[in-house]
């Protein structure tokens, strides 16, 4: 198990499209960008779930991994979950945050903002059926 590089994550993107739309800018190292499907404000103590505009399929033999990316954290933002994406997923990714600012103040994440890397994960052997 382990995770895949840029030239694997490409051709893996282009053989399965497994994120669209696709823009090669927001690869990042051995992971991609996903961005904000709409505009959200935060205020001190709320929590919402944030969705990527991205839709992610996730392949055969592959599971996803999701962080946030590290300034929003210095924003004051927290991420609630450890997000997996299983293999065979089709949709959009949801991070949930909640807002834990300091100066608690409300926090405005933008549409088309970039919040959450992807990281993909080559599984070995058979999943476990649910």
């Amino acid at each position: 198990m382990c995770i895949i590089g840029k030239n694997q994550l490409t051709e893996l993107i282009k053989s399965y499209n497994c994120i669209h739309p696709f823009d090669y800018s927001l690869l990042d190292g051995d992971g991609y960008i996903l961005t904000v499907k709409d505009e959200r404000t935060l205020h001190y103590l709320e929590h919402q779930n944030l969705i990527s505009h991205e839709v992610v399929f996730t392949p055969p033999n592959y599971v996803a991994h999701l962080t946030a990316k590290s300034k929003y954290g210095r924003m004051g933002l927290s991420f609630l979950n450890a997000a997996k994406v299983h293999s065979g997923y089709v949709g959009r990714l949801a991070l949930e945050l909640v807002n834990l600012s300091n100066e608690r103040q409300p926090i405005t994440i933008r549409r088309g903002d970039p919040l959450m890397h992807i990281a993909f994960v080559k599984r070995e052997g058979e999943a476990l059926s649910p």
